[in-house]
């Protein structure tokens, strides 16, 4: 059945307009335009805060340049209320942050100016969501006979049967209007007074267009009912206002905003041999830390084009496709019973040898399949050779007959140009061969769009080879907030006070309020939970109020939530709460205090998805998204990343297939919620995958993340899924603000994986990396906003409750895609995602540490250049630090111009040492070139650990001994600190008497002496030279070391 897509537009209410009728008040109304239609709301008169709660429907002409449309809405005050109608503020929404029907959520978007001049205050709440309805197709009509035919009216015959008489039907002209052009019960029209004169418009640079003529009304492409005829005509003063429409025939103006672009999926095939065994990676022998480094292969691509195309950063592979539509009229199994038989189509050219699924019982089968082979691994031999099979199982299949191709004479074919259309080709052979192949055969590229679906050669055509595209569950944060039960049944023979709680459970998340000891039937917690749920929702809210005054809990009673029914917010606004029925028994609670069987008390609270946060999944350093969950808020794209996966070189083998090493790679790259998988190439330790991907970039400072692994799941076998994992070897990550704006990257990336045995490369790994701006300005306005949402920012979460969720959502992540078909692994997944970032590692702790000298060394290395100055090691340097010192006092106006001048100089200067290709993972920061073996052992060690207790004994005194460290470290900073309070608390009175003095001779100095002679001498006592200086620390820094701190005070 066929749909029409509307877009509904709900005006609830405005806050603090400006006041523009001359008495401090307005009298707004709004004014919504949009796809060339426009709408308007009921004036509210003398309102800063008026309140619609209007709904306007508007027709959606084509829904699929729907992301490209822009609502305006306009808020005027109404010009019969005051001198003229006042522009009080607009807002325009992109239309790619419409959402369906059930994920709408009020939003108050401030009002913005329409020129500088004006004077705009205040915000309009909106809710904006579209849906799908059925539309019937019109009932057909029976021909009017012709009028010089018909009889009399008193010798009419009488009516068919099932038919009424000819003079009760109506005209056609006078038929109904489509259900489209008569205005929805929610757009009643306001009161006359409220209605503007259409004389005097609203200002033409805030208005949509004028209106149509009338007779016309708006085009509707998805509607079949034809336009309504005979529209009303403008309305005259006093009257009600009509909805406004663009004018029939005419297709909506373009948006001016470029469209999104598509996301190019490939989703090929499968297969391989059986395995043996899956031994462990043999030690590779020490190999030249050059090999850990990546590698510049030039900013081109072999064989891509100069010009922009779908596929430019990879190069373009030929294949041949061969697409097997269906058959007709096959002969049966057995012509003497007639049993039909069971077809299926072998494709065979070269070495190869490719089967399309088999039809049960049919002489008609349909297959509807695409192959592809990899023209540069076709074996000498210009035939391609298409047969059907009979299959029997036990026997030898039969002949049906074949068809022969000269691979000279397929044609070539490259998008833009037209798909092959499939023809009916004759079946040859001998004996009792009959019927008709419809097929088509061509050569074309992976820009083919029969690429994605087509079973490949180099796949073996199992399902769990071929490329895909994941999206990651759309993830929203739940709050709870138990607020009280009331009602509460305690059994008769109850002893003591109970001690009641509430368990709240959401799938594999359990959270508990705090105990509450109360001889009341009424306990009162008001306490936040915070859970991570997704779409589609699954589970089910569950809270348990349980009493834990006894050993066993007892449970007092239980609700039900449907997740379906929680109310969404973007913004801090409060939500209003619920009561909810409490039941003991194991169906759900009813709301509302509508028909349960029993009564046992009721559970207040308020429930509410957090759709204004960003629901951090990933490790905090490796973010490839930070936008907020609900749609609405997103902004617009800035660029698009692209992404080519071109190969890899020299792989090591990671299982065993015929006394044979081998290894099937894939890489699955993520950046934002789109995840992609590329096909799995068997058999090959230098496979090229040539495949090309695209995001959108919201924000430059987020991570593109891309793996590369065994493929294991290939082996359908019960027990290699069970047991066997896809194994990893290695990971890139690439940040993209150190990304050049249209820049092509073509580089070979190092694939290291630290083992239990140490460091090893893996491979290389070949990719083209492209980030494509077209603002600049945009991108770096991106700079100055805030990195997360804004209710990071009011609300904020504790780190505690940040890496709960975090570890939640991750799992969730996991679960889910690891449902998909073909599944993307639980493995893989987390290795993507970084789950193992937070556990202990001692090699982790050093590098953290080595990190923070490196910091460090910057200020550690202007102090020894000071120290160089003041010791005269180069008179000349010196020298000229004696004469800025004194212009710099002289004209103390020129410090700060000066130091920022100084920096922009190092900055400039750097520029000449800038890193050339994206940054990569090193192996001298993350420490893993010089770790210890007993070290990595520990880091790969779960939790609870599996070793012996004599190894666990000796690693807990190493860490102690780490700690101790740590502690004397943090013991030495809190000292010098109490040494500083102390100056002034008196602990030792010579010491806070002597500073006192001190600081009262120098404030009378200071009042006497000009501020600049007294910075003159301290400067040249601090530069004096060396035969000036005595080797024994300066008397304030002995003074100092003698104030007393609080560490003799500790036990």
């Amino acid at each position: 059945m066929a749909t029409r897509r509307k877009l509904i537009v709900e005006i609830v209410d405005a806050h603090n307009l400006a006041p523009k009728d001359g008495v401090g008040t307005s009298s707004p109304y709004v004014l919504v335009d949009f796809d060339g239609q426009r709408k308007r709301t009921k004036t509210k008169h003398r309102e800063l805060n008026p309140v619609w709660n209007e709904k306007l429907e508007f027709l959606i002409s084509d829904p699929k340049t729907m992301l490209a449309e822009e609502l305006e809405a306009n808020i005027y005050n109404d010009k019969r209320t005051g001198r003229r109608s006042h522009f009080l503020g607009r807002v325009r929404i992109d239309g790619r942050q419409f959402v369906k029907q059930g994920e709408e959520a009020l939003i108050n978007y401030t009002l913005k100016k329409r020129n500088f001049l004006d004077v705009i205050s205040g915000e309009v709440g909106l809710r904006i969501y579209y849906v799908d309805e059925p539309v019937e197709p019109p009932p057909e009509e029976k021909p009017p006979e012709p009028a010089a035919e018909a009889p009399p009216a008193a010798e009419a015959p009488p009516a068919a049967e099932g038919n009424p008489p000819a003079e009760a039907a109506p005209p056609p002209a006078e038929a109904a209007p489509p259900p489209e052009a008569v205005p929805p019960a929610a757009e009643a029209a306001p009161p006359a007074e409220a209605a503007p004169p259409p004389a005097e418009a609203p200002p033409t640079d805030a208005a949509p267009p004028a209106e149509p003529p009338a007779g016309e009304a708006s085009p509707a492409a998805d509607a079949p009912t034809p336009p309504a005829e005979g529209a009303p005509p403008p309305p005259a003063e006093g009257e009600a206002p009509k909805t406004e429409a663009a004018p029939a025939g005419e297709t909506p103006p373009p948006a001016a905003d470029t469209p999104p672009p598509t996301t190019e999926e490939a989703k090929p095939a499968d297969g391989s041999p059986p395995v043996e065994v899956n031994p462990n990676v043999a030690p590779q022998p020490a190999v030249n830390t050059a090999e850990f480094h990546m590698r510049d292969l030039g900013g081109s691509v072999p064989g891509s084009n100069e010009t922009r195309s779908a596929y430019d950063l990879v190069e373009k592979m030929q294949y041949l496709f061969v697409r097997i539509v269906k058959a007709r009229a096959l002969p049966p199994r057995d012509s003497n019973s007639g049993v039909p038989a069971d077809p299926f189509v072998k494709i065979r050219v070269g070495g190869e040898v490719l089967k399309t699924r088999t039809s049960p019982k049919t002489g008609f089968p349909d297959w509807n399949q695409v192959f592809a082979f990899d023209k540069e691994k076709l074996q000498s031999g210009p035939t391609l050779e298409i047969s059907v099979w009979d299959e029997d199982t036990g026997t030898r299949d039969d002949f049906l007959g074949g068809v022969c191709f000269d691979l000279t004479e397929v044609p070539m074919r490259e998008p833009p140009d037209s798909p092959l259309a499939p023809q009916w080709y004759r079946l040859e052979g001998d004996g009792r061969v009959k019927g008709d192949i419809m097929l088509a055969v061509w050569i074309g590229t992976q820009a083919d769009e029969a690429f994605p679906e087509a079973v490949q050669s180099n796949a073996g055509g199992i399902i769990h080879t071929r490329s895909e595209v994941y999206s990651s569950p759309k993830l929203m944060y739940l709050r709870v907030n138990v607020i009280e039960a009331t009602d509460l049944q305690f059994p008769v023979d109850k002893v003591g006070i109970p001690e009641q709680r509430v368990r709240v459970q959401l799938g594999f998340q359990v959270l508990r309020t705090r105990s509450v000891k109360s001889r009341t039937s009424n306990p009162f917690w008001n306490e936040d939970l915070l859970f991570v749920a997704a779409e589609p929702f699954e589970e089910q809210l569950i809270l348990i109020i349980e009493d834990r005054s006894n050993i066993e809990p007892e449970i007092l009673g239980h609700a039900a939530v449907a997740l379906n029914t929680i109310e969404r917010r973007v913004d801090e606004r409060m939500v209003s709460s619920r009561w909810f029925n409490l039941d003991r028994t194991h169906g759900a609670a009813s709301n509302e205090g509508a028909g349960s069987p029993a009564y046992h008390g009721r559970i207040h609270l308020r429930l509410c998805f957090d759709a204004g946060y960003h629901v951090m999944e990933e490790a905090a350093h490796c973010s490839t998204d930070l936008r907020p969950t609900a749609k609405q808020l997103w902004k617009p794209p800035l660029g698009v990343l692209e992404l080519g996966i071109l190969g890899a070189q020299n792989l090591l083998p990671m299982k065993t297939k015929g006394g044979r090493g081998a290894t099937d790679a894939y890489c699955v790259a993520k950046y934002s919620q789109k995840w992609v998988r590329t096909r799995t190439i068997t058999d090959s330790f230098n496979p090229r995958w040539n495949e090309q991907y695209q995001w959108q970039v919201y924000d430059p400072y987020t991570v593109l993340t891309l793996g590369v692994f065994d493929n294991w799941h290939i082996f359908n076998t019960v027990n290699d899924k069970a047991t066997k994992q896809d194994h990893r070897i290695g990971k890139v990550r690439i940040r993209i603000s150190t990304l050049e704006s249209n820049k092509v990257y073509v580089n070979s990336y190092p694939l290291l994986v630290l083992l239990p045995s140490g460091l090893k490369k893996m491979g290389e790994i070949e990719l083209a990396v492209r980030f494509s701006c077209p603002s600049l300005l945009d991108v770096m306005h991106v700079y100055t906003q805030p990195l997360l949402p804004k209710m990071h920012y009011l609300h904020p979460l504790g780190l505690m409750q940040q890496d709960m969720l975090r570890n939640t959502a991750m799992k969730i992540v996991a679960l889910r895609l690891s449902r998909s078909e073909p599944p993307l692994r639980q493995e893989v997944v987390q290795y993507i995602m970084d789950t193992d970032s937070n556990v202990w590692s001692m090699r982790r702790s050093k590098a953290n540490w080595f990190r923070i000298m490196n910091v460090l060394s910057g200020l550690v290395n202007i102090a020894k250049w000071v120290d160089d100055i003041c010791q005269w090691k180069n008179p000349v340097t010196t020298v000229l630090v004696h004469l800025l010192f004194f212009i710099l006092v002289w004209y103390p106006e020129l410090i700060v111009p000066t130091a920022f001048f100084y920096v922009s100089l190092i900055g400039s200067w750097y520029y000449r040492f800038r890193p050339r290709m994206p940054p990569h993972m090193d192996i001298r920061i993350s420490q893993a070139d010089t770790v210890d073996q007993d070290e990595l052992d520990e880091e790969f060690d779960p939790i609870p650990s599996t070793k012996p207790p004599e190894v666990v004994k000796m690693r807990y005194d190493r860490l102690r001994s780490l700690a101790a460290r740590i502690q004397t470290v943090l013991g030495d900073f809190a000292t010098q600190g109490e040494r500083i309070q102390s100056l002034l608390s008196w602990r030792d009175p010579r010491a806070t008497g002597i500073f006192i003095a001190v600081c009262f001779m120098i404030s009378l100095i200071l009042y006497v002496v000009p501020f600049k002679a007294v910075s003159i001498v301290l400067g040249l006592y601090f530069l004096r030279h060396p035969r000036f200086r005595e080797p024994m620390p300066p008397s304030y820094l002995n003074f100092f070391r003698r104030l007393p701190s609080l560490s003799d005070r500790m036990m």
